[in-house]
């Protein structure tokens, strides 16, 4: 393997970030507000990439690329509203966005990035 590997947090399952050859992967992100639409899940999920990120030593504008799972694709207008925000301070990184069936029903969105170490 080239380079150091470094994992932060997580649990038995999976660690949170995982820093290997000038990239931060950060595990996909939830939210676990039950009763929260698109927009308060998206802003929920998008805090904890920030969060995330800050651990790490980066931010938003260091994003290279991002995942994004919607359940139902009808949520899209309503995520891209919050993601706008969201990235309206940085270059966005690139992106794609499908439907897919979530691991919980109450699952909205789930959020996969990758960023380059600072």
């Amino acid at each position: 393997m080239t380079g150091t590997l470094r994992k932060i947090g997580g649990s038995s399952r999976f660690s949170a970030i995982a820093v290997h050859n000038g990239q931060v992967h950060l595990a996909g992100q939830v939210s676990q507000l039950k009763d929260g639409d698109i927009a308060v899940q998206s802003r929920d999920v998008l805090a904890k990439v920030d969060a995330l990120l800050a651990e790490a030593g980066c931010g938003r504008d260091d994003l290279i690329s991002v995942q994004i799972w919607l359940s139902d694709m009808a949520d899209y207008a309503g995520m891209n509203a919050v993601w706008d925000e969201w990235v309206s301070s940085v270059t966005p990184p690139t992106r794609v966005c499908v439907e897919a069936r979530m691991a919980q029903p109450h699952y909205r969105i789930e959020v996969l990035a990758i960023a380059a170490e600072r």
